[in-house]
């Protein structure tokens, strides 16, 4: 163990995953004050700056339009091998519910759309501190709607990794609260399913995820004064009967193991087929997209969607 609290890097994952957690090291943000929402849109756009860097390298090729989906901005995003009348995923992007829209969002959605092979629909959704809880899954259950005019439940997946993940598991609770028939798959990457941040590895893990840090000051705006602990802020305290067969996804480095872990036995408990994929040594949002552990998720991914849309 380091003198910061990091673990060595472990032999036992490929070179290029040992090179990102030898260079993976991040200090925990310091947020503008809530109100200061001329702060918030210099920090989100330094952060987003930094996120679509990420992709800089990647090649994602798809065709890519802007749609008003319910009157959210939505980017739908089209690889050359998916029929355009055929299944779509609905994707919710990251970023810890206050960074990746625009650019961001387009290209998180275009890697989405080319690991799964479907017709991807990017649900640019309003963030706080501007709009708190509800208005980010206002949106998400907008488009949702909307997709629900062009597809039938079993032609749909919703997923979301992160901050996505924690609004892809609320949709469905509200959807199906509203009386909406819910997907064919839900997918929850390294979900963000309890922001009261109650699990174990938000201690275990606290220097051990060198990408993510505790996100309890985010998580207070979102909620805008509401119980952190509703299930429409933290569905890992929903009741999750009834939902579509989920695959959920972490890692032994990663600070929302505890989330994914927990979430995936509350879905087993109400009777939910959930496959739990936990990767050696990831840390939260894997290991930067192009290594064979992240090549190696993309393919369990395309398994599980295309096995359930076909």
């Amino acid at each position: 163990m380091s003198a910061d609290g990091v673990p060595p890097v472990p032999s036992s994952v490929s070179p290029p995953a040992q090179r990102y957690l030898a260079q993976s090291r991040s200090a925990p943000a310091v947020y503008p004050a809530a109100d200061d929402h001329a702060g918030w849109r210099r920090h989100a756009a330094e952060v987003d700056a930094y996120l679509l860097s990420l992709y800089a390298d990647r090649d994602l090729p798809v065709t890519s339009e802007v749609a008003d989906a319910g009157g959210v901005r939505t980017y739908v995003q089209r690889p050359a091998e998916a029929d355009a009348d055929g299944p779509v995923y609905l994707d919710i992007h990251g970023g810890g519910l206050v960074y990746g829209s625009g650019d961001v969002c387009r290209t998180a959605g275009a890697a989405t759309a080319t690991a799964t092979g479907l017709v991807t629909w990017s649900v640019d959704y309003r963030m706080p501190p501007r709009h708190p809880a509800p208005a980010p899954l206002d949106d998400c259950l907008a488009v949702y709607r909307a997709l629900l005019e062009v597809r039938v439940p079993t032609q749909i997946v919703v997923g979301g990794g992160s901050a996505g993940g924690n609004l892809a598991a609320a949709l469905l609770v509200r959807a199906r609260d509203e009386g909406l028939p819910l997907p064919a798959a839900l997918v929850l990457l390294t979900p963000e399913v309890d922001l009261t941040e109650s699990g174990d590895s938000f201690v275990t893990h606290r220097d051990v995820d060198t990408r993510l840090h505790s996100l309890r000051e985010i998580n207070a705006i979102y909620a805008d004064g509401a119980d952190l602990a509703h299930p429409y802020l933290s569905p890992l305290f929903a009741d999750l009967a009834g939902f579509p067969p989920t695959f959920l996804q972490s890692g032994t480095r990663d600070l929302f193991l505890s989330n994914t872990v927990r979430m995936h036995r509350a879905l087993r408990a109400a009777g939910v087929p959930a496959e739990l994929h936990v990767f050696e040594a990831m840390p939260h949002g894997g290991f930067g997209g192009s290594t064979p552990e992240d090549r190696e998720l993309e393919r369990e991914l395309r398994r599980f969607v295309r096995a359930h849309v076909g």
